[in-house]
């Protein structure tokens, strides 16, 4: 697990600045309209999706927010300012928790916000220390599923809201994925240092194991899937080109394997996986 755990920071340690470069400070998916059919800028369908994920999870307010997995602090210091929040930021990657912490200071939001490097499957929280859980795009990373959301429930506060929102494969209760699916899955794994990823359907029936009620999933993958479009073309820009060829292999090799993730979303075998609950 520590391996992986180190894979995970190095990956992002080397990569994030580039990735800053070229996406700017939301290092996840946009949202284009249910469809998909929307036309936007890049940053705006970045900004859209955080709202509409909101909205979708009804969430109205919140005084103590936790973002698992929070990158160079994007959602982090959007979420602080909307809400007029506390958040606390957790990410395995020093140079993005620092990162966080600059751009905090640069926001002036350093009162209201911190970054911390924890480890998602046993965080150095106390038992129901937030009322708002918000995870997007980190689930993919967890070795343990089971594990990741136990915790997310442990520090949540009775009452509070979890959002989780993650990459996973299509749903196999009706049929199992063929090899050649597998195959596809291993090389995204590989290039983005992820250990496996899950059906929606499981996520969901291991959140009824948790005391948490009002279970509600949904799959965005339509929504967002033209975003790697987008992100291929932002990757060649010279400008793009100069910073990989200054960034070490790991990140120009996941660079040039975006195309797996547009043609996983093509082929229905990668999904934009959404679940929000509230604890009992």
């Amino acid at each position: 697990m520590q391996g992986l755990n180190q894979q995970i920071q190095q990956f992002y340690d080397a990569s994030s600045g580039l990735w800053e470069q070229i996406w700017g400070e939301h290092m996840h998916h946009g949202y284009y309209g249910v469809d998909g059919t929307l036309k936007k800028e890049r940053r705006e369908a970045q900004i859209d999706l955080i709202e509409e994920l909101l909205t979708w999870a009804d969430v109205q307010q919140a005084t103590e927010i936790l973002d698992v997995g929070c990158g160079i602090g994007g959602s982090s210091l959007y979420l602080a300012a909307r809400f007029k929040a506390s958040v606390t930021g957790i990410t395995l990657s020093p140079v993005q928790a620092q990162r966080a912490s600059d751009r905090a200071k640069f926001a002036g939001l350093s009162q209201s916000t911190q970054f911390l490097v924890a480890d998602a499957q046993n965080m150095p929280f106390a038992d129901h220390s937030f009322d708002f859980v918000w995870s997007l795009e980190s689930g993919e990373h967890m070795p343990d599923k089971m594990k990741f959301m136990q915790e997310l429930c442990r520090v949540l506060k009775p009452g509070g809201k979890l959002l989780m929102v993650t990459w996973c494969h299509r749903p196999i209760d009706q049929q199992p994925l063929t090899e050649d699916e597998q195959a596809h899955l291993e090389e995204i794994y590989r290039v983005y240092c992820l250990p496996h990823v899950i059906s929606l359907p499981e996520y969901e029936q291991i959140a009824r194991s948790l005391p948490l009620q009002n279970i509600r999933t949904a799959d965005w993958s339509k929504a967002v899937a033209p975003f790697w479009e987008v992100v291929i073309d932002s990757a060649f820009n010279p400008m793009a080109i100069v910073g990989l060829l200054f960034s070490g292999w790991k990140t120009i090799e996941a660079a040039l394997s975006l195309n797996l993730m547009k043609t996983g979303y093509e082929r229905g075998l990668i999904r934009f996986g959404l679940l929000s609950a509230t604890k009992e």
